[in-house]
């Protein structure tokens, strides 16, 4: 076995902003990340690397009708905790639908908390093929994930909810086989681990070593408690006694590291035997504490030591921010240009959009060839057609920009740049009219931490006819638009806003928050008559912090 590159560091996160619940698989000398994308389309986001150390975004797998539809699902539903493996020629994904969240899971809880979540299988012999429609498995729980074993066989195991008043939702995890040629489960359904103390056992992963079954859970909730817990078994069934340290990572005792959450971890073994984890984590905002880049995915390495259990490399069971990188040879991807143009007549691979599987209803990149048009639809927070295209925040300092064309008749038309987490948290600068005050600009926020949920700057007049330019700059918990028109400076927007409410902590207990802050463009008509946005390019500059996001520009001016 070779050594890691002690020389050679990976800097964590690898997949920076919202990429939550990695599922990790190496096949030859390519390894794939597949991340949850919720009510984000198209479903599943698969990252690819040959050195563990650069990644890029390689497939969205889940992006037609017939495989997935999102239209209804509540914010922080749809795609939960997919699973990517390989085996017999084939790669087999496993995923979550989450059509219903239910009640609250707090502890102390009395009543039933009613869910629906269905799970399904998909399989292509590429990453970036087309992947099969989905085959049904069960709706006993969320994340599964498939294992198969050495003599050829396959199990399914997911976590089992118990919706039961005075029950342990978290019920353990459940373990069935599965059979390809009737594609379907089979044989009896077992519970295998029941989890610890800290509860909230769920993203279950088996693996097969020195003729034990090992079985690696997520465990104390996906928020400050989040751990990484093992346990082991001569038999697939059990049962499975826990690791002596009972959680392999975590960070849940440790508020002075940088990644905090660290929970749902899944293996992976290099070409050389080296042993590395992914695993979630949160960068929390140091005087917010709350973590605007969503849940990311993060690596460490890991050993397995003289008594047969796995642990950290340097035995703290902690997540670091750099971790030694294998002995693989150095593989770096071309970067993504900061600035789209829209000139082709697809949407550039950073951008997604919401729940549709039918994408022409909202946006088209061939209507106006070099432009983006959105048509306005339903209203923003819409939980069914909704006209929002937007790329995910990977930084806490950033500048965006964009020119828009946009003429609205009424002021049931908006359109605009906007920074969005959910339907109950976002910051929009939008365009609209009314008979009035004619065509203005204002900004719209609505803030899940306020009393008054909902807040307007005042409006200032444009003129018609002519493009204006938006421009949001965010640095950490500070937030600033501005826009511009045709030979005229940039004018500053009241601010700052609190860019901190764009995140999973900024929310009432008990609602589901699992997503991350995006930016893009949004267009709304709630007249029906689908009033189109057009837009020229979109610009995303990740940079360091600024005292005064606008300090270049009057020292421009000045010059």
């Amino acid at each position: 076995m070779k050594m890691a590159d002690s020389k050679r560091v990976i800097k964590n996160p690898i997949l920076p902003g919202f990429n939550p619940d990695p599922s990790i698989v190496r096949v030859g000398d390519d390894y794939y990340i597949a991340t949850s994308t919720f009510e984000w389309y198209p479903g599943v986001q698969i990252h690819h690397s040959r050195d563990l150390v650069h990644w890029r975004l390689a497939a969205r797998p889940l992006n037609r009708a017939s495989q997935l539809n999102l239209l209804g699902d509540p914010d922080s539903c749809g795609v939960w905790a997919p699973c990517l493996s390989y085996a017999d020629g084939l790669f087999w994904l496993v995923y979550t639908d989450v059509k219903r969240y239910g009640r609250t899971t707090q502890a102390g809880v009395s009543g039933a908390s009613l869910r629906d979540f269905h799970n399904y299988l998909v399989t292509s012999p590429t990453i970036e093929g087309e992947w099969s429609d989905p085959v049904y498995l069960n709706s006993s729980g969320f994340d599964p994930s498939l294992f198969h074993d050495d003599d050829g066989r396959k199990y399914l195991v997911n976590m089992l909810w118990d919706h039961r008043p005075g029950r342990n939702r978290f019920a353990g995890i459940v373990l069935q086989e599965y059979c390809p040629a009737k594609r379907k489960l089979i044989g009896p359904v077992h519970l295998i681990f029941q989890g610890t103390s800290i509860g909230f056992t769920e993203g279950p992963h088996l693996y097969k070593r020195g003729g034990y079954y090992y079985l690696l859970v997520a465990e104390g909730g996906t928020g400050w408690g989040h751990a990484v817990t093992m346990a082991r078994s001569r038999k697939l069934t059990g049962p499975y006694e826990l690791h002596p340290d009972v959680y392999i990572l975590t960070s849940r005792h440790r508020p002075d590291v940088e990644l905090q959450r660290a929970g749902h971890a899944d293996l992976v073994e290099t070409q050389h035997g080296e042993v590395y984890l992914v695993h979630l984590c949160g960068r929390p905002l140091r005087n917010r504490g709350r973590c605007t880049l969503g849940r990311e995915t993060a690596i460490q390495r890991m050993v397995w030591s003289e008594d047969g259990w796995l642990r950290t490399a340097d035995g703290a069971g902690v997540p670091h921010t750099e971790t030694p990188a294998p002995a693989l040879a150095p593989h770096i991807f071309p970067s993504r240009p900061p600035r789209e143009d829209f000139d082709g007549p697809e949407l550039p691979p950073d951008f997604q959009w919401l729940r549709s599987p039918w994408p022409e209803e909202l946006f088209s990149l061939t209507a106006r060839p070099g432009y983006l048009r959105l048509y306005g639809r339903e209203t923003i927070g819409s939980l069914f057609r909704q006209a929002l295209v937007a790329r995910r925040w990977q930084s806490h300092c950033f500048s965006a920009l964009t020119k828009m064309e946009f003429e609205p008749d009424s002021f049931q038309q908006m359109a605009g740049l906007v920074c969005y987490y959910n339907s109950s948290k976002f910051h929009y600068l939008y365009v609209s009219r009314d008979k009035e005050l004619g065509k203005h600009i204002r900004v719209m926020s609505c803030l899940p931490d306020q009393l008054q949920s909902d807040a307007f700057s005042p409006p200032e007049l444009i003129p018609d006819g002519v493009p204006v330019e938006l421009r949001v700059e965010v640095d950490f918990e500070r937030l600033y638009f501005a826009y511009r028109l045709p030979g005229s400076s940039w004018r500053r927007m009241p601010g700052p806003l609190d860019a901190s409410i764009l995140s999973d902590e900024a929310a009432a207990p008990g609602t589901p928050n699992f997503t991350g802050a995006f930016v893009g463009v949004c267009c709304q008509d709630m007249s029906g008559a689908r009033c189109p946005a057009d837009f020229d390019y979109f610009e995303y500059r990740e940079r360091e912090y600024r005292v005064d996001p606008f300090a270049e520009d009057s020292a421009a001016a000045e010059n």
